[in-house]
């Protein structure tokens, strides 16, 4: 139901004993019936179980129901020094968002829950051996997502063994962040504020951009849009912001990893197109498509190694080869990595506005099929420094 990473209007209904609800309790009621209605409609119309919609939907209370106001947990005595900052940083990239980028955040990141895990959930996909197509699942709101979220370890194993044995290629990792796209108020919490500063800005900006602009069913332009808003946002705060300036540490750390950020979309977007001919020759037999495809993994792994990684400034993506790449693997990578340059060439036409080039981008989509259509496409050819 949410998108891996406002609330309604209290009625004020009144609870059976005569006592008005807690405000916890009126968001747990208003959960439950958004609750209600998603399980009605997945159970009817695509055969999801609606037990996995009852459960993500219990852990979202639970995690609605541990929120404390972000400024009391600031002033708290028993908050550590270095959580403070963090937090105090956090509510300024949130200003940062509705001030600088007039980004519409509603009443995200207000507040703060204390997670008892390290980990907020896991997340589950899936895709064909034999061809760049995930397994997708049909949630109310957000449309098709090619993903599960599992916040309970044994389902999502459970859930990933099922596929494999449908002859699925998997992938399960662990996420901190997710946004529920402004249908409540998503509270900051305790996974994303153990990152460091500028990935704490990054994410925040991330999750934000969500809550302005999701467009049901394009999954791989609303994660790739966010990745965009939260890296080249972090940029803006850090080196604009007062105390900061383009000769900081974290200026200079978020430059960098936009530099590899952008690095890496080539590298997986020339993957891809080469994979994209294998799996299109409709002469091969899947057998030959498969062993094809393996060669065409080592190769460009290689490529990575010796040719790509050398020119990060600051990151590794050594989760990428850590193990047997699959196509459930790549189709992950290429959510949030589509396309980055071109984000990038579009911010350079907008003068290095991001507001403004974030408002011309809402306005071109409109009625458009495929929104990454808007995009310039700037080819092969990479852009000076990089």
């Amino acid at each position: 139901m949410f998108s891996l990473h406002g609330e309604p209007v209290s009625t004020g209904t009144e609870a059976p004993t005569g006592r008005k609800r807690r405000p916890w309790a009126r968001r747990v009621a208003v959960a439950a019936a958004v609750l209600f209605v998603a399980t009605a409609a997945i159970s009817v119309g695509t055969g999801c179980s609606p037990v996995y919609v009852i459960k993500a939907g219990w852990a979202e209370a639970k995690i609605l129901k541990a929120r404390r106001p972000l400024a009391e947990v600031i002033l708290a005595p028993e908050t550590d020094e270095r959580t403070r900052g963090k937090l105090t940083l956090a509510r300024e990239a949130r200003e940062f968002a509705i001030n600088a980028l007039k980004l519409d955040v509603g009443d995200s990141y207000t507040t703060y829950t204390e997670l008892e895990r390290d980990t907020l959930a896991m997340v589950l996909s899936a895709a064909y051996a034999d061809r760049l197509a995930s397994r997708t699942w049909w949630f109310p709101i957000v449309g098709r997502v090619p993903y599960r979220g599992f916040f309970d370890l044994e389902d999502a194993q459970e859930e990933q063994g099922k596929l494999e044995d449908e002859g699925f290629d998997t992938l399960l990792r662990p996420t901190s962040a997710f946004s529920t796209l402004g249908w409540f108020s998503d509270p900051l919490l305790s996974t994303i504020v153990r990152y460091d500063e500028v990935e704490l800005v990054t994410t925040i900006l991330h999750e934000l951009s969500h809550n302005d602009l999701f467009v049901p069913g394009q999954v791989r332009f609303n994660e790739s849009f966010a990745t965009w808003v939260g890296r080249t946002g972090a940029i803006e705060f850090f080196c604009t912001r007062p105390g900061g300036g383009p000769d900081t540490v974290w200026c200079n750390r978020a430059r960098d990893r936009w530099h590899d950020m952008q690095l890496f979309s080539r590298f997986i977007d020339s993957l891809v197109e080469e994979l994209e001919d294998v799996y299109g020759d409709s002469a091969t037999t899947r057998g030959d498509k498969l062993a094809r495809r393996q060669a065409v993994f080592e190769r460009h792994l290689q490529r990575l190694r010796e040719e790509v990684r050398p020119r990060f400034l600051s990151l590794t993506f050594s989760g990428f080869d850590a193990v047997p790449l699959n196509n459930a693997i790549l189709l992950s990578r290429m959510l949030y990595y589509h396309r980055l340059p071109d984000f990038d060439a579009h911010l350079a036409g907008s003068g290095g506005a991001l507001q403004a080039a974030i408002q011309s981008l809402k306005t071109g989509i409109e009625g458009v099929d495929d929104p990454f259509e808007v995009l310039p496409a700037i080819g092969e050819p990479e852009p000076p420094g990089l």
